[in-house]
């Protein structure tokens, strides 16, 4: 028992070590010395008296993220397989089956198949729920069963799983897979260049810039860049990507931190691309980080027009340290300010409300962009122009969440038949349909005044007659009924959300980005807004 105790627990007092001595405060030193001998003592007593048996590593685990959990949800320790998948991320190439899939308890859901890839040539679906992996059954796997689904290219694994209540089985052969950075481009019209930026991996600014030269060739003499959804990466592919459009030597981020040796600015250090065509950036609210980087400061030297919704409002800034045995530990070291002064992030982890949550900034100072238009910090990007169908609410956060949308994309699958991309249509019977099928589900979300509500309903507090508490009783029965009226009145934006799963069940993602090019809203009104010359110089104009 000494044995594993000794090993586990130089992990977190070496990266506590780590941290004393970079850190600025070090009139700190002794208290911290303090709990780190507090906590080693204590960790070695339980371990060495508990009742039962222990496993020190499983203890040291949850000791770890527990602590991390008070900071921000980006600080986290990232153990050898977290680290190899951090890397994955990074460089946009793996060995696997060439799906994205979601975990649970007793199994993995199938979440999207990425086309001629081996999970999509074995016949894997969306929705499919992978009960067994060769002769290991999930619901038995203590770890991300996921784990087992990778491997070397050319090996093999059996899969069991089930789809619309049958049991099934295939095998799967991995091989390399490619992780696009730029998934796919293309022209809207015979002037108008659509380009995809979906994350910022090492490979966003060659393929961005690839693109660019490719549309621009094909007679492109304005751009669309679509950032929506794209969680973000790379400062330095954020900058890169940036400097395709500003002049070399522009200062795009400026990060700020308590160690000194975080304090740094960031300019662009290449020869841009193009420094004059006419430029539109996507953004919606999963826009996030380096998406954030990009908008906000070509928003801030006046260079692009954003469109679309606002986006999450990341401005802390990550950096990996290593620890012992192949260990890390992902830190938050800094917030990054965009060209004009500000910073966008919008939660704030440090002040919390009285169920744990962090507080959304709501007080907003005001910046001026290089021709002086006034900007906002700690909400994200906002963009200069709003399009409806781009926007998220409670509602559709939960339909989401809940998987609520998700699984009635494989119902809608596996009732419906579109030979092309072309055919698709979702009918007003269809969103009728998908309302029964939302009401039916037990999907849980609370508008906030449901839970003022409730806390009052829930109250001693004894001034409260029979009378009154019928009275918000009938409050939240009426609540209650507007949230099933929303599905109407957020229509526009849960049929886009709708949209996008569905089709890719049956055209995969290169199918979605074809109809989105002839029907998406936000595209849409870029290519309106890139023909109108006047009104786009305008707008970036105080």
């Amino acid at each position: 028992m000494k044995h594993l105790y000794k090993k586990q627990i130089l992990v977190p007092v070496i990266a506590i070590f780590f941290l004393i001595a970079n850190s600025s405060f070090k009139s700190d030193f002794f208290e911290i010395a303090k709990q780190i001998e507090i906590f080693t003592t204590l960790f070695k007593e339980l371990n060495m008296n508990y009742v039962d048996e222990t496993n020190p590593g499983e203890l040291m685990d949850s000791a770890i993220k527990n602590m991390l959990d008070e900071l921000d949800p980006y600080t986290k320790f990232l153990n050898e397989q977290d680290v190899e998948e951090y890397k994955i991320n990074n460089a946009g190439e793996y060995s696997g089956i060439g799906a994205l899939v979601r975990s649970y308890d007793d199994r993995l859901v199938v979440v999207e198949p990425y086309k001629d890839y081996p999970a999509d040539k074995a016949g894997l679906k969306a929705g499919d729920e992978i009960i067994k992996i060769g002769e290991i059954a999930v619901s038995d796997f203590d770890d991300n069963a996921s784990e087992l689904l990778k491997g070397a290219n050319n090996s093999s694994v059996a899969v069991t799983f089930k789809r619309q209540g049958a049991t099934k089985t295939t095998t799967i052969t991995r091989e390399g897979v490619e992780v696009d950075a730029v998934p796919y481009y293309n022209m809207v019209d015979d002037k108008t260049g659509y380009i995809v930026l979906a994350k910022f991996n090492r490979k966003a600014s060659s393929q961005t810039k690839s693109a660019l030269q490719d549309l621009k060739g094909q007679g492109a003499t304005q751009i669309i860049l679509d950032l929506r959804s794209n969680p973000g990466g790379l400062l330095s592919e954020a900058i890169n990507v940036t400097n395709l459009f500003v002049p070399k030597g522009e200062l795009i981020v400026t990060t700020k931190s308590k160690v000194k040796k975080f304090n740094q600015t960031y300019k662009t250090k290449n020869k841009p691309e193009d420094l004059d065509i006419p430029l539109v950036v996507l953004v919606n609210g999963r826009s996030a980080s380096a998406s954030e980087i990009v908008s906000g400061s070509l928003q801030d030297l006046d260079r692009a027009v954003i469109m679309g919704a606002r986006s999450f409002g990341k401005g802390l800034v990550q950096r990996p340290l290593k620890l012992t045995y192949g260990t890390q530990l992902k830190v938050t070291i800094s917030r990054y300010f965009t060209p004009s002064g500000r910073c966008i992030q919008s939660l704030d982890y440090w002040n919390r409300d009285k169920e744990g949550n962090a507080v959304r900034t709501t007080e907003f100072n005001q910046f001026k962009t290089r021709n002086g238009r006034v900007v906002e910090d700690g909400g994200g990007v906002m963009p200069d122009i709003g399009i409806a169908s781009t926007k998220s609410n409670a509602l559709t956060d939960a339909l989401m969440g809940n998987n609520v949308i998700f699984d009635f994309a494989t119902e809608f699958y596996y009732q419906n038949q579109f030979n092309a991309v072309e055919d698709f249509k979702f009918s007003k019977a269809n969103y009728d349909d998908f309302k029964d099928f939302a009401n039916s589900k037990d999907f849980s979300f609370k508008t906030n005044t449901e839970k003022l509500l409730e806390e009052t309903l829930n109250s001693d507090d004894s001034l409260l007659g029979t009378e009154v508490q019928d009275k918000y009783k009938d409050l939240l029965f009426a609540v209650n009924r507007g949230k099933i009226l929303a599905l109407d009145t957020y229509k526009t934006e849960i049929t886009k959300k709708l949209e996008d799963e569905i089709i890719k069940r049956y055209f995969y993602r290169d199918g979605l980005f074809a109809y989105n090019l002839k029907n998406d809203d936000a595209i849409l009104s870029a290519t309106e807004l890139l023909k109108d010359g006047k009104k786009y110089n305008e707008l970036l104009k105080p």
